[in-house]
């Protein structure tokens, strides 16, 4: 059973340039762009089902000039925004747990099919560990739920988006004395094969970009 949790989204504002830049290289940045919002969005609405009322948004960059931004901008009307703060990834991630209370399931926006139930998946595995790392497909992890955001100081030295940065995080949440729990495993949009294979999984706003725009040739998700 879940336990009450804040919801913390870790976000790029969708720019060409500046986000999903290795799936921009196989479709162009501004596409890539395109289906960041897309995802953006989807990842907005299935939080904001699971917890409304109790969403954060850590942003790097500006919604302002972003890809549709003042789309972007109503569907935080209820959000809590606010700026990430750190040189390296996990430094961002610690101190935007830092600002959050807990408990607290935090995730990224490279996962539009992710549900209300896949958030109350790891959710509830805080009944019994003070932990939840959820594995992505790639070897890296989408959600990490922490009863207590402070513990997210064990994330320092560990090194993301790599193929052992999941494995790198578990070590990192034992030797920091936590009990850790896992979750379901989700694939997350890395390249053109990751937006194909996620996109035929959904039926959101990503998809929907993806059955738009994305070349000819891999428009078909069914």
């Amino acid at each position: 059973m879940s336990i009450p949790t804040q919801v913390l989204v870790m976000a790029k504002a969708p720019v060409a340039g500046r986000v999903k830049t290795r799936l921009g290289q196989d479709v162009g940045m501004e596409l890539a762009a395109e289906l960041a919002a897309a995802a953006l969005l989807d990842t907005l609405d299935a939080c904001t089902a699971y917890a409304r009322g109790s969403c954060w948004l850590a942003l790097d960059g500006n919604l302002r000039g972003a890809v549709r931004g003042l789309e972007l901008e109503s569907r935080l009307s209820l959000w809590r925004v606010f700026e990430q703060v750190g040189q390296s990834f996990a430094e961002r991630l610690i101190q935007a747990h830092a600002a959050v209370p807990g408990p607290v399931v935090q995730i990224g926006m490279d996962t539009p099919q992710l549900t209300p139930a896949d958030l109350g998946g790891v959710a509830s595995g805080l009944s019994g560990h003070d932990a939840v790392l959820a594995p992505a497909e790639d070897g890296g992890w989408w959600a990490l739920a922490l009863r207590d955001p402070l513990h997210a100081s064990a994330l320092s030295g560990v090194e993301m988006s790599t193929s052992d940065t999941y494995r790198d995080t578990l070590a990192a949440l034992h030797a920091a004395g936590l009990r850790v729990g896992t979750a379901a495993t989700l694939r997350d949009i890395d390249d053109r094969a990751d937006a194909q294979a996620v996109a035929a999984a959904t039926s959101g706003a990503f998809a929907r970009a993806w059955l738009r725009d994305a070349p000819p040739s891999d428009r078909s998700i069914r």
